[in-house]
């Protein structure tokens, strides 16, 4: 008798792991390397999950659903709104050269 068993497998989901400060400047320095402009995004989104959606949304003086339209595939938000969200997130941007 031949029974069939389906392997069951949970989402990954990146906001579960970013636990530390550490983890998620990585993560974010990370996805900056990626050429896509949507992975900084989703990076951010992530991060804003890990540390709850109201208060980055709140922390950043942007409204819940704002924060979503602004953090979804696709989206351009203005430079001031990232600023103001890295700013919530507890995190800043820093230009460096290139490594070799």
């Amino acid at each position: 008798m031949k029974t069939d068993k389906k392997l069951k497998i949970a989402p990954f989901d990146a906001s579960d792991y970013l636990d530390s400060e550490e983890a998620i400047a990585e993560y974010l320095s990370a996805s900056l390397e990626n050429p896509d402009p949507d992975a900084f995004l989703m990076a951010v989104r992530d991060v804003a999950k890990a540390r709850g959606v109201s208060a980055v949304a709140s922390a950043s003086g942007l409204g819940r659903e704002s924060l979503y339209k602004t953090l979804k595939p696709g989206a351009q938000p203005r430079f001031d709104t990232v600023r103001r969200l890295l700013l919530a997130l507890g995190v800043k941007l820093d230009v460096v050269t290139p490594r070799p």
